[in-house]
Parts: structure tokens; sequence; C-alpha cells
């Protein structure tokens, strides 16, 4: 119930409005009240967020701000959450990389603002920094929205308000998750971008192609011709086939679009139907069955 009282709190608006009112900082007992800045705290108090969607922070990627930290310091505080149950000890909400920074740089104490948040709203958080400063890649991305649905029962619409994208944009990331592990890979490495693999998608040999795209430098409209699969040929029918109606061709579409892989509905009314879902390799195939034992399709 908090979790989804928070949820409904943090839709639709900035971050500002998520993070709330500063917290008092707790330094512990023994720390004389008169040597504390509240707004400061000594850097081996934090620890980094569970619910961070970003999970590559390379040497590289870190050494021009941790040049910046090293001469000038922190200048924009990290955003924590005390620990419950726990004195000293903050939770990195936002700024994780400035934490870094701060810990290459060997800095002793880092500016902070405290606030009191719930588990949902730190996600929401941590995925709306990173999204606007498009800091995540779009398989982190995509597994940040996945954890909001699975954790705190979002829907893609709740997603879409949250982040300020269409509903169409979080439909077309998720679907990255069906990926096989090593497309998965090769995105979040930066060899392959969201629409490369979207657009191979459905097809027999996905990490084949993938490979292919990457080696021969393949746009993405090149990428879109390559991963084409062909129509599944018609089942030889012993009657004339009805028209089947707009309903059903809409939901056929839906269904296909959230797998990448055929599906054709027969609805025979009242005695019920068949749902086809057409796949062509075994990694396809474990792919369909690892969505259904997580409730995924």
């Amino acid at each position: 119930m908090a979790a989804e009282e928070g949820k409904r709190r943090g839709l639709g608006r900035g971050l500002a409005a998520l993070i709330g009112d500063e917290a008092p900082v707790n330094t512990g007992a023994n720390t004389p009240a008169a040597t504390i800045n509240p707004n400061t705290v000594p850097i081996e108090f934090l620890r980094a967020n569970p619910y961070q969607p970003r999970r590559a922070f390379t040497e590289e990627d870190l050494a021009d701000l941790t040049a910046s930290v090293a001469e000038k310091g922190i200048l924009q505080p990290i955003v924590v959450r005390p620990v419950s149950g726990a004195t000293n000890s903050f939770e990195i909400v936002a700024g994780e990389r400035r934490w870094r920074a701060a810990q290459a740089a060997k800095l002793d104490r880092v500016p902070v603002t405290v606030r009191d948040l719930s588990d949902a709203e730190t996600l929401e958080i941590a995925i709306i920094e990173n999204v606007q400063r498009a800091d995540l890649n779009a398989i982190e991305e995509a597994d940040g929205y996945d954890r909001l649905m699975a954790e705190f029962s979002y829907t893609q619409a709740d997603v879409s308000k949250l982040i300020g994208k269409s509903r169409s944009h979080v439909a077309n990331t998720l679907r990255l998750l069906a990926l096989p592990e090593k497309v998965r890979g090769f995105v979040e490495a930066g060899k392959l971008t969201a629409g490369h693999a979207r657009a191979i998608m459905g097809a027999d040999d996905v990490v084949g192609l993938a490979r292919e795209i990457i080696d021969k430098g393949l746009s993405v409209r090149e990428a879109e011709a390559l991963g084409k699969v062909p129509a599944a040929p018609k089942a030889k029918a012993t009657r004339a086939p009805s028209l089947k109606d707009a309903d059903t061709q809409s939901l056929e579409r839906n269904i296909t679009d959230a797998l990448g892989l055929a599906v054709s509905i027969d609805h025979k009314g009242e005695k019920g139907g068949k749902l086809t879902v057409t796949y062509k390799t075994l990694e396809q195939l474990d792919e369909i069955c690892r969505r259904l034992a997580h409730g995924k399709i």
C-alpha cells in the first residue's frame, strides 16, 4: 500500500517534487552537534543504491568527473535516504557517479540532501535522473521499467507518465528484454542500437544477424531489410476461411509486437478458440517459456 501511495504521489511530477522535503541527518549519538555540517557527511556513511538501474560505471566514464571533483569538489549534493534501523548509514538515491568520483578523488566528506523516500520513489528518481541525462543504455532502461512493473505494480501507462515519454516508447523498450542474452549484451556494450535490435526481433538467427550488422556497420534501415521474417505458410483449410473481425486482428498485432513473433488467433465464439505462436529457433522457444514462467507475456 505504501508503494502504491508513493507511486500515486510521484507520477507526472518532476524530480524536485518527487524528492520532497529534507529529513534530518542522523550522524550518531557520539558526534557533537556543533561540529556537524548538516549538509555534509563522511563519504564512508554512503552506500550504493540497490535500485540503481545503471550498471555500467567505467573508469573512462568517471575519469573526467573525478578530475573535476578533485579540483572543485562536488557542486551538486548527492540525494540520499537514511538506512532504516542504522545510524551513520545512507543509501544513495541520485548521484552515484558523483559518489564514485569522490571516492576516486579521495574526498573525506561529501555534500548530501537527505530525503525520506519509499522503495518505489527511490527507483522512480533513479530512472528519471538517468533517462533525462541519457545515462542509461536501452537494456538498463528496459530493466528499470520492468522492475517498476514487476515489483510495484506499475502499468505501461504509469511508466509513460512518470518518465514523460510515449506508451509506444515504453512498450518498444520493454520488448528488448525478449532478445537473446547475447544480443542484449551487444546493446549494453553500445555495439548495437535499440533500433537495430528491434529490426531483427523474430528473425531465424537473431544472434547471427546482430553480429552481421556489427561487422558490416549496417544502418537500421539495412538491418530491417536483413531481419524481415517471411510470412508463415497458410495451413490448408478444409473449409472456406472466415474473415477475422477488427478486434481479433488488433489483438493479434498487439501480441505479435509484444513477443516479436508471429501470432495467430482463431476464435470460435462460445466454443473458445486457438492462439498460435510461431517460432523458428530453440532460442525463441526458450524465450517464450521464460516469459510464460515469469508471467511477462
